[in-house]
Formats: structure tokens, C-alpha cells, sequence
């Protein structure tokens, strides 16, 4: 489409509407990119840091859950484990690896 300006001068509308478009474009390429770049990169991070903690997972590790319990982990199982708490050791609650938030090696301080 041409316009024909005051000056006497034709100008094609369509070039100058291209190029707002490809940067407009770009804008938005950049803003999902810093987008992914804040929320969902460290979240995979966290995700791989934890599944490889619980892939860890020993009897006798010191566990501390996500409800704030602290045991000692008895069993494991495939997705639970068996966690032995207080001092008297009969409490022994069977929970899935993923209440499981730090886990803390028998000879570590």
C-alpha cells in the first residue's frame, strides 16, 4: 500500500509496518527468554539437586522432613521410605521420599 505524503513524495506503508513487526518480535523473544532464564531455570535446578539427594538415600542417613521431623531412615522402598523417630525408637512412620527436604550423612557434622 502507497501513501502519497504533503511533499509530493510516495511512500510504501508496508516496509515501515515489517519492521515494527520483526521488533516487536524480538522484544518478545527476549522478554520470554529472561522470563525462563529467572523462574524456571533455577526451579530445575532445585528439582535435580533434590532427586539426586534422594537418589542418595542410605539406611542410617539423619532425615529432616518437610513437616519438620527428624529421623533416622530404617527401610527404603521404592518411592517410600521408613523413618524412625524420637528417642525411645517405636515411633517408625512409613512416608514417600518426596516428604524427604535434607538429608545429613552418618559421619558428617
Amino acid at each position: 500500500m502507497s501513501i502519497l505524503l504533503s511533499d509530493g513524495t510516495v511512500t510504501d506503508a508496508t516496509a515501515a509496518g515489517g519492521g515494527s513487526l520483526l521488533m516487536m518480535v524480538i522484544v518478545y523473544a527476549v522478554v520470554i527468554g529472561a522470563m525462563w532464564f529467572i523462574f524456571m531455570r533455577p526451579q530445575k535446578k532445585e528439582q535435580k539437586r533434590l532427586a539426586a539427594m534422594l537418589s542418595s538415600l542410605e539406611t542410617g542417613d539423619c532425615v529432616l522432613t518437610t513437616s519438620g521431623f527428624i529421623g533416622i531412615v530404617i527401610d527404603i522402598n521404592d518411592d517410600t521410605v521408613i523413618v524412625e523417630f524420637g528417642n525411645n525408637k517405636n515411633c517408625r512412620i512409613p512416608m514417600e521420599k518426596s516428604a524427604i527436604s535434607r538429608v545429613e550423612k552418618p559421619g558428617e557434622a
